[in-house]
């Protein structure tokens, strides 16, 4: 890691506080702790159902947790302090935290009556209003950047899965994030486009975007992440740098996981 990198790695993106979420009766995540320096690259892996998935929702918000605190560049999301007691935050205040949030979904989501770049200039144009020119000239090396600057006036529909969740990553970066999510973005894809939004992905990390990553692709775990995390049953299990955790796992679930799916 560049000097650079550790430096702004000092400070704290994401920082979670005994994170506890109920959906009826089942506990999806149980005292969950978690913390995301600036510039990090963190892959969460495990069995379906472990929580992966609740735990990208709470921190920007989808999913509002039972208790615990979750802080974007110390600042809490979802909720604020009142007299010694945590009150839901406003709407407006929620929703300028998450504008700040790229999250990349398993499905792709586009508006399927848009074009690739009107997908992209949406929210910058409704959300942040920004002048439209401008937004268009972003969106367009946005979508060069991800490959597909030719795709620009192309329907979702005329569009491969891989090229869609490409074209989603560049709307996600036209909102300028902070910070993003990606949940699980490779699992609905033919196996032959996995390796074009991978490679996207690690270009984003080589330039320092702070990212975490749900995802069963291990060879992308292993090449670019900074911290593996391996949750199971609403809790984290272990964690560590990527050689720690595929090479010398120390807890034996982690092991069964691992030979499971290595």
């Amino acid at each position: 890691m560049s000097m650079d990198k550790q430096q702004a790695n000092s400070i704290e993106m994401v920082r979670a506080e005994k994170m506890v979420k109920h959906f009826g009766h089942l506990t999806v995540l149980n005292g969950v702790d978690l913390s995301v320096k600036r510039g990090q690259v963190v892959v969460i892996i495990g069995p379906s159902g472990s929580g992966k998935t609740t735990l990208l929702r709470c921190i920007n918000h989808l999913e509002k947790i039972d208790s615990g605190h979750i802080y974007i560049e110390g600042e809490m999301i979802g909720y604020r302090e009142v007299n010694g007691r945590l009150v839901e935050d406003s709407e407006a205040t929620i929703a300028r935290i998450r504008s700040q949030i790229g999250f990349v979904f398993q499905r792709f989501n586009l508006f399927p009556h848009m074009t690739a770049l009107e997908n992209v200039i949406e929210s910058p144009i409704h959300v942040l209003h920004q002048p439209r020119n401008e937004v268009t000239e972003r969106a367009m090396s946005l979508l060069e950047k991800v490959g597909l600057a030719e795709k620009a006036h192309v329907y979702p529909h005329r569009l491969s899965g891989g090229q869609q969740q490409r074209v989603a990553i560049a709307r996600a970066l036209a909102m300028n994030p902070k910070l993003m999510l990606f949940d699980e973005a490779t699992s609905a894809l033919d196996p032959e486009l996995v390796g074009e939004v991978l490679k996207v992905m690690d270009q984003l990390a080589k330039e320092g975007m702070t990212m975490i990553v749900v995802t069963h692709e291990m060879g992308f775990a292993r090449e670019v992440a900074d911290e593996v995390i391996f949750m199971d049953k609403a809790a984290i299990v272990e964690e560590g740098t990527p050689e720690q955790i595929f090479d010398n796992p120390q807890n034996e679930r982690t092991r069964a996981f691992l030979r499971m799916i290595l």
